[in-house]
């Protein structure tokens, strides 16, 4: 949070390159106070006059410790109003963490790199396990009114983040660490930047990373996880300027098991439960096998940001980008009396964000367009549980196949007058989700493929106009209104679970003369309407940041039950209404001692009674699942000298696994501490840190991801414990 007149400071002046000249505003502003320890500051994109979102600073990452290096989720955790939990409480165990932004699940949402889109599917969503953190200088996040050049991919209904990546320095620099910790948990990170090579100004920086793991509880562990980053700026002139950046990604996992809720009642008795070290030859018992439940994860990033200052009042900018997965995980199901699953995801991304920012006569302008084309080969294979092992038993689903496309043009206007400022904008997002060929197991032997033409799905166009627009008036030098509004949305997604069910009830519906697209015309565009009203308060010594907001959620994914075949399936009919408030405090009471308080009060209602198997469920004004009323996030910050000491304290609110609120999950407080020491000018290095991080410091035991979604029924929901008490110990150089 950014304090009195840097809080209140009525715009940005608008250069060649509005974004660059953004950062240099803020960072002047800074120098209000030098001393203070900022984890958050307010955020704007390029050509913006209204803060509308806020950014995790990289002292904002470190203070939460080892699990902020691996995860963006738990790297941005410290801000109101975003709950993450997790399987593991060291930032690994990728895909095994729930994470909600003002009740909505963040795989509904937008994680972006520069506003490059991150995601996949199966699950649907952004990977946020890609990235070592210690590469980004910080994250911004927009919990309502999305700015249209964040490209969105598939949606931004749980929210928009944006990564800013730490690109080369000017002067050379090296930085290591080494960390060890409680459950053989390790981790060894290296950068160096190049400095400037040449009187042009080129630079690079290159990172690797290996950290390893035994999982907390149960067999197996969480890697290796190797991760290698390479970053080169290279400018042409004084007026044109190339940047690169590519990431590889590579992680092997053993997963972590979800308890039931017969298990979650005495969870004392079942915390440490999770899959069998050992096979018994029994396959409905070893579906349960650690090594039946593991998954392999690559992925690989290129992007290029090209930048023309054409003149001081117009700038272009064009960002191509590349982005590979290749996963499979490995799931045992109780299908045929025992079976294991391999689910493969196969997606390659292509595509272009082209823009012009310009500033005429105090009117900001950019103009944008994305392009992405996708091809997302999701499947399923089933094997069956032998003496000797697995043996292949042929194709479970095909979820998806074909090539589709995302076009989404978008403007903003922005302009100041007095102390009045003012923004809107308009995006436009169209994706045409391909059709794909259906198909189902053949016979023994080969088990090779069939086609099955009722398994089909036809070519379908998804479309939606999204505005934004935001207004702040400063009533003082410390005291600013603002407000926002944005309309948000997710594509289509949870194909592969509708798909599993026609095909395991293919006789009935085609009984009644229904196929697996008249299923899928029932998919549509979830959509969300975002308001914000807050103010921003800022002194010599302090700043906080009230935010009431309010949405309402339409053509949610809702089970509806289906009488012509007497089964329950999804289908985008729910309607939800959610409101609360989220407040931003700190406190810089002296020079060597800040404190924040970060709580968030959240209420995410139905708006209507659901129905499951003909019968009406009592949901209309039920909270949502797993979704907190109160969450409190606050810890103090203090620096004697070359020591540090973070003391940090977490509250969550009961939650309800299910939609009715019958089956509920208690409270929790989690206490962590973090101490460093800074050793000046050693011998080897610039200088010398090392911290120890204490995390759960009181071993409480609690629940901390239901495994739901939003209109879960009673007894379906599982559960995963949140982790013991660890120890790390943390060494690192500069140099």
């Amino acid at each position: 949070m950014l304090i009195g007149n840097q809080l209140l400071g009525s715009g940005v002046t608008l250069a060649a390159d509005a974004a660059e000249a953004a950062e240099k505003n803020v960072a002047s502003l800074s120098e209000i106070v030098v001393e203070a320890d900022k984890i958050v500051t307010p955020s704007m994109q390029a050509s913006e006059t209204v803060y509308t979102g806020s950014e995790v600073t990289a002292k904002g990452m470190e203070i939460q410790g080892v699990k902020a290096n691996t995860s963006v989720y738990e790297a941005v955790g410290v801000l109101p109003g975003i709950n993450v939990e997790s399987a593991d409480g060291r930032g690994l165990g990728a895909e095994q963490r729930s994470v909600r932004i003002r009740g909505v699940q963040t795989s509904r949402g937008a994680l972006t790199v520069e506003g490059i889109p991150n995601y996949g599917g199966n699950p649907i969503g952004p990977r946020d396990y890609l990235y070592d953190m210690e590469n980004m200088s910080g994250v911004s996040v927009y919990k309502g009114a999305v700015p249209g050049d964040i490209g969105t991919g598939i949606g931004s209904r749980g929210g928009a983040m944006e990564l800013k990546p730490d690109w080369p320095h000017e002067q050379f620099t090296g930085h290591f660490s080494q960390s060890f910790g409680s459950d053989a948990y390790s981790r060894s990170f290296f950068r160096v930047d190049s400095g400037n090579l040449t009187d042009a100004g080129t630079k690079f920086s290159a990172s690797y990373s290996y950290t390893d793991a035994d999982k907390w509880r149960g067999p197996g562990s969480l890697g290796p996880r190797q991760n290698a980053n390479f970053a080169l700026d290279q400018p042409l002139g004084e007026r044109l300027d190339v940047k690169v950046w590519v990431n590889h990604n590579d992680l092997d996992q053993h997963l972590y098991r979800a308890l039931s809720y017969q298990e979650m009642q005495n969870l004392g008795a079942n915390y440490t439960n999770d899959y069998n070290e050992n096979r018994t030859g029994v396959a409905a018992k070893d579906i349960n096998y650690y090594e039946y439940n593991r998954g392999s994860y690559q992925n690989d990033d290129l992007m290029s940001i090209l930048s023309w200052k054409a003149s001081n009042a117009l700038g272009f900018k064009l960002k191509p980008y590349y982005s590979h997965e290749d996963t499979e995980i490995l799931g045992g199901t109780t299908s045929g009396g025992g079976m294991v699953q391999k689910r493969t995801r196969d997606i390659e991304r292509s595509g272009f964000m082209v823009e012009s920012l310009a500033d005429f006569s105090g009117l900001k302008t950019v103009l944008g367009y994305h392009f992405e084309s996708s091809n997302m080969e999701i499947s399923t294979q089933n094997y069956a549980i032998t003496g000797t092992g697995l043996s292949y038993r042929g194709l479970g689903v095909f979820g998806t196949s074909g090539t589709g496309y995302l076009n989404s043009p978008y403007l903003k206007l922005a302009g100041k007058q007095g102390a009045f400022d003012w923004q809107v904008g308009l995006k436009y997002f169209n994706f045409i989700d391909p059709e794909s060929d259906g198909y189902v197991a053949g016979s023994a032997p080969s088990y090779a493929a069939v086609r099955a033409a009722d398994l089909d799905r036809e070519e379908t166009t998804y479309d939606i106009w999204l505005p934004t627009l935001g207004a702040s008036y400063r009533l003082s030098d410390a005291l600013q209104a603002y407000g926002s509004y944005g309309k948000s949305f997710i594509r289509p997604y949870s194909y592969l679970p509708l798909v599993t069910l026609y095909s395991g009830n293919r006789a009935a519906f085609q009984a009644k003369g229904l196929n697996l697209q008249d299923m899928f015309n029932g998919y549509d565009l979830e959509e969300s309407d975002n308001f914000d009203l807050g103010l921003r308060i800022g002194g010599s010594g302090f700043d906080v940041t009230p935010t009431i907001f309010y949405g309402k959620h339409k053509n949610l994914l809702t089970t509806i039950y289906d009488p012509r075949v007497n089964l329950n399936y999804q289908q985008n009919i729910g309607k939800a209404t959610s409101h609360g408030l989220d407040l931003e405090m700190n406190g810089y009471l002296r020079k060597d001692l800040t404190v924040f308080v970060n709580p968030s009060y959240t209420v995410m209602t139905y708006d209507e009674d659901l129905r499951y198997a003909g019968a009406r469920l009592p949901t209309e004004g039920n909270q949502v699942v797993d979704t907190p009323e109160w969450l409190v996030k606050t810890g103090v910050i203090y620096h004697p000298g070359d020591f540090e000491i973070v003391p940090m304290l977490r509250y969550l609110s009961k939650r309800y696994s299910d939609a009715t609120n019958t089956q509920q999950v208690s409270d929790s407080v989690l206490v962590d501490l973090r101490a460093s020491y800074t050793l000046r000018n050693p011998p080897i290095a610039k200088s010398m840190k090392f911290t120890l991080e204490l995390n759960n410091i009181f071993d409480q035991e609690y629940i901390s991801i239901i495994n739901a979604s939003d209109d879960t029924r009673a007894g379906v929901a599982t559960y995963y414990p949140g982790a013991p008490f660890s120890a790390m110990l943390i060494a690192s150089l500069q140099f």
